[in-house]
């Protein structure tokens, strides 16, 4: 009788390899691995072989970088999201679309179980039950999450894997726990968790200190069409090479960095840092042109989805029905989003230097104090009267005038 069998998302690293002979000691399922690349070159060479000395029957590497790209970080660029105006949210938008093939490879290896590293206190758990249980609503999929039901310790893990006499590089070396994808990293643990203490620079990967970026700025020009970034200097191009590009160039510049105190879905606090080269320089240039083709009212309402938008993700609300409808209102928002920005890297900064669009709401004839001036400025009394007649009206009939006392 053949065995039951779990897919287990797979990254090579000490959590997700000692979690292969876990599952097969405490469930007795075969396991097959399954590996999601999401662009960031986060991957060794060697994975099928890691999966199969640790006892894995099968193991399965998919490249999703496009989906990612098109799928999953457009809508959220769009969307402008920004938790707690610091974090970009690469993670948070990567575990859909992890579980999204979790769920697929269970169903076409017939699996009674997906499988996944996350502990017992992080969003992570969340964000990948929760999508897991929606997609597989119609055929359940049990679940399983070895960290988490033997909450397991780091130091455990490292004798469990001597024990299993597998050698993994840099597991006594590795400090901090590290997620990375073509969005962005997030990184955490050791000295990381005092937020008194200032983190080392060994904690950044793909971001140059301050010290070692280039004495000289650097001008980028980015292009937009209804919101899409569709050419970096004057070069068509495909948005994941912008974003592959820009991580190296940004990056070299020191762009992209926050460390940032935030409020875990669980109730905790964690400190996290983060490195976002590409996402903080096309969010920071979407911004600028959004403003630019945006009024007053649009703006606002902008950010109250913003808002909203990011939290959905955040809290592992990807697969909802509310996030489908704020994605059509951003379409809906985007549809003047065309033009260029000029962006400027120096130092750790990325400022937008300048912006224009066909769709520019921007008037330099009534915004300028020059002769070219054209806004009729005696039209300002009469509006000014309008517009001051309820707070006028109350004052003489409710506010106490403490003036002619």
């Amino acid at each position: 009788m053949a065995k039951n069998i779990a897919i287990l998302a797979f990254s090579g690293g000490l959590d997700s390899t000692i979690s292969i002979d876990w599952i097969k000691e405490n469930y007795g399922y075969d396991v097959i691995t399954l590996t999601v690349d999401l662009g960031g070159g986060q991957f060794s060479n060697d994975l099928e072989k890691r999966a199969k000395k640790a006892g894995a029957l099968d193991c399965v590497i998919l490249d999703v970088r496009k989906e990612f790209s098109t799928e999953y970080i457009l809508p959220s660029l769009k969307a402008g999201i920004i938790y707690e105006d610091n974090y970009l949210l690469a993670t948070s938008i990567g575990r859909p679309l992890m579980a999204k093939k979790l769920v697929e490879t269970a169903y076409k290896y017939n699996a009674k179980a997906v499988a996944h590293g996350c502990t017992g206190k992080g969003n992570d758990q969340v964000r990948f039950d929760t999508a897991i249980k929606t997609l597989s609503a119609n055929e359940p999929l049990e679940i399983i999450a070895p960290a988490r039901e033997a909450s397991l310790t780091r130091d455990e893990e490292k004798e469990y894997a001597e024990k299993l006499g597998i050698k993994l590089p840099g597991v006594e070396e590795r400090v901090y726990s590290i997620d990375r994808n073509l969005w962005g990293l997030a990184i955490e643990g050791e000295d990381l968790e005092d937020p008194w203490v200032e983190p080392p620079e060994d904690a950044y990967l793909i971001t140059n200190s301050v010290d070692n970026t280039p004495d000289k700025p650097s001008y980028l020009e980015l292009s937009f069409k209804e919101g899409v970034p569709i050419k970096l200097n004057g070069k068509n191009s495909d948005f994941l090479d912008i974003i592959e590009e820009l991580n190296i160039k940004a990056g070299d510049h020191g762009v992209g960095r926050v460390v940032h105190v935030e409020n875990r879905l669980v109730g905790i606090k964690s400190r996290e840092v983060y490195e976002a080269p590409a996402a903080t320089v096309i969010h920071e240039a979407f911004q600028s042109l959004e403003k630019l083709v945006l009024n007053r009212d649009q703006s606002r309402m902008k950010n109250f989805v913003s808002n909203t938008y990011s939290d959905l993700v955040y809290d592992g609300r990807w697969f909802s029905g509310l996030r489908e409808n704020l994605d059509a209102y951003c379409k809906s928002s985007c549809r003047y989003m065309t033009g260029d920005v000029r962006i400027k890297l120096f130092k750790s900064k990325c400022e937008v230097v300048g912006a224009k669009s066909p769709y520019s709401l921007y008037s330099y004839d009534l915004a300028t104090y020059s002769n070219d001036d054209k806004f009729k400025h005696g039209s300002a009394v009469g509006f000014i009267d309008i517009y001051s007649l309820p707070s006028r009206i109350q004052r003489k009939q409710q506010v106490h005038d403490e003036l002619t006392d």
